[in-house]
């Protein structure tokens, strides 16, 4: 793997002569200084026509647009699921989550789901930064596990501030049980105010207090997923946070949802400005994407679908990189992408140390950014039986083969048709042969592993 790693400090011979001690005092601190910080930004159930730059035509998102015109954006990057767990199991783990056996949401701590969680394996992608020196800091939702050994600590954080559930109410700071989840480490705390602005506020914190040591951390938004309860109009969500649908009494409104994700990306706008008031901007890879495909409020615009699904709609996201000197500004890239490729890319620009059993299932995407290498063609595969809905589908190219149930098979080219309308299943017996076996191979292998990680 082309692993960009930090640059260099100047060999000795061309620095001044000081006394040895100073000298490599001096060296160090000038390669720890020169290591990226990395901010990795997350929202949650927001569609991929939802930001101005993907076309949103009544939702400005100025602040994380800004990183595509300093940097890259990119048309064909996914979700590793269509729901929240399973792709944050995969950002963490930097594999596929079906390994892991945690293939949908899970649920509130009263319930089965207290007993799952991602396992915590010593190379998570926390925990090889924080082997390697780095602060590493999550603030918002975690949803991987409510148990001490499924915590964010147990992974490598050294800090938590957020959530364990799924969603929370805004303004209360209650799950879907009703029961409190608001975390500070592992200890429960009250803080009161709006959950986005709480997130934003300690994520400017967290970088202001580690701007002089390399920091990773991940700001994982729980905007736009229900309740939807807009900012400055303090209330209790309904019914325990229910997840209203349009049948109910005063179920939301898109304005609602506009709302609260402005003031998502305003909070985005702090953070930079922290970035730039503290001189760390030039040497930190800025990260923005998204768990999953949008809810009903959410726009897909021109994908077909939403959240749960394996159509467009509920796996294709957002993602924008920036980092200043490394990545061209103003790049729009093609090139297919997934959760899992940001930990290999983000373990690789940091330059930490992989152990051989990690075993990332994704690629370092910076090189291809850089226009340092061409872009390559990804074979990609996604699962799911949650909700009523018992998809799979991969890609392989251009080409996509989603199969629902047990037979019913749909192809398509979603690089000419991404609102998958015109089903090519009927000329193209080849393609679906082809990807049907590399699909069948492709569960095999993570299903092997899920039942060996059982025993």
């Amino acid at each position: 793997m082309d692993r960009p790693r930090y640059r260099a400090p100047k060999p000795l011979g061309s620095w001044p002569r000081l006394p040895g001690p100073l000298m490599w005092l001096l060296f160090a601190t000038v390669a720890e200084a020169q290591r990226p910080n990395v901010v990795l930004i997350i929202t949650d159930d927001v569609g991929y026509g939802d930001l101005s730059s993907y076309g949103a035509p009544d939702l400005r998102t100025p602040n994380i647009d800004r990183l595509g015109r300093e940097g890259v954006r990119l048309t064909d990057f996914y979700a590793n699921a269509p729901s929240c767990t399973p792709t944050r199991a995969a950002l963490i783990s930097g594999r596929y989550q079906q390994r892991y056996r945690l293939e949908g949401p899970l649920s509130g701590p009263s319930t089965a789901s207290a007993e799952v969680g991602l396992p915590a394996t010593g190379r998570t992608l926390p925990q090889l930064l924080k082997n390697g020196g780095y602060a590493t800091g999550l603030i918002g939702k975690w949803h991987l596990g409510y148990k001490p050994e499924f915590s964010p600590s147990a992974h490598g954080f050294d800090y938590f501030f957020g959530f364990k559930s799924g969603y929370i109410d805004y303004y209360q700071h209650t799950g879907g049980d009703g029961r409190p989840d608001l975390f500070e480490n592992a200890t429960p705390v009250e803080v009161p105010g709006y959950m986005t602005d709480l997130t934003t506020e300690r994520s400017i914190r967290f970088v202001e207090q580690n701007a002089r040591r390399p920091f990773f951390l991940e700001v994982a938004y729980g905007a736009g997923h229900w309740p939807y309860q807009p900012p400055d109009r303090p209330s209790t969500a309904r019914d325990n946070a229910r997840h209203l649908v349009p049948h109910d009494d005063d179920p939301g409104t898109r304005a609602d949802y506009v709302a609260m994700m402005e003031r998502a990306d305003r909070g985005v706008g702090e953070i930079l400005a922290t970035l730039d008031r503290l001189g760390l901007a030039t040497n930190t890879l800025v990260i923005f994407t998204n768990d999953n495909g949008g809810e009903w409020l959410a726009r897909a615009t021109p994908l077909f679908n939403r959240k749960f699904t394996l159509w467009e709609g509920g796996i294709r996201v957002p993602a924008l990189l920036r980092w200043p000197g490394r990545i061209p500004a103003g790049q729009v890239s093609g090139q297919v992408g997934i959760t899992m490729d940001l930990t290999a890319s983000i373990l690789a620009a940091t330059g930490v140390s992989i152990p051989p059993e990690t075993r990332l299932d994704g690629i370092d995407l910076i090189p291809i950014l850089a226009g340092r290498t061409p872009e390559v063609e990804r074979t990609l595969y996604w699962r799911t039986n949650f909700a009523g809905i018992s998809q799979r589908a991969v890609r392989m190219g251009d080409w996509k083969l989603l199969v629902e149930g047990g037979n019913l098979e749909h192809v398509f080219d979603v690089r000419r048709d991404l609102s998958e309308r015109t089903d090519l299943a009927g000329t193209r017996t080849d393609l679906a042969k082809r990807l049907r076996a590399l699909l069948i191979a492709w569960e095999a292998t993570v299903d092997a592993e899920a039942k060996a990680l059982q025993r």
